[in-house]
């Protein structure tokens, strides 16, 4: 197997380009670009799924698509969903903190 080059990547790096001309005024996410999968552009967002729900809609991504999960023993929210974009596999990735539940104390009356 050749190595890879830039110009493998041309597909995810023109759409990079093509997002940060049309929506500039979005949210920074953080952007991968892997030789490994060389079609692909990964978006990902920290800590909160608003501005993963601001490119979903930019995208006109349907809600429908997207999978949610719950990771590292149930404490972080995972959505993710895939797209093609221009010519490149979109992928968006969301995480939250699972929010905390307030324990409840044995004698405070709340019902067992």
């Amino acid at each position: 197997m050749r190595a890879r080059t830039l110009a493998d990547l041309s597909a995810p790096l023109l759409t990079l380009r093509l997002l940060t001309a049309e929506f500039a005024h979005l949210p920074a996410p953080t952007v991968e670009v892997s030789p490994i999968y060389p079609e692909r552009l990964e978006l990902t967002f920290h800590d909160d799924f608003a501005a993963f729900e601001v490119w979903r809609e930019a995208l006109s991504i349907a809600p429908e698509s997207v999978v949610h999960r719950v990771q590292v023993g149930g404490q972080t929210n995972v959505l993710r969903v895939h797209a093609t974009f221009v010519g490149a596999e979109l992928e968006l990735i969301g995480y939250a903190k699972v929010p905390a539940t307030a324990p409840v104390l044995a004698g405070s009356g709340a019902p067992s």
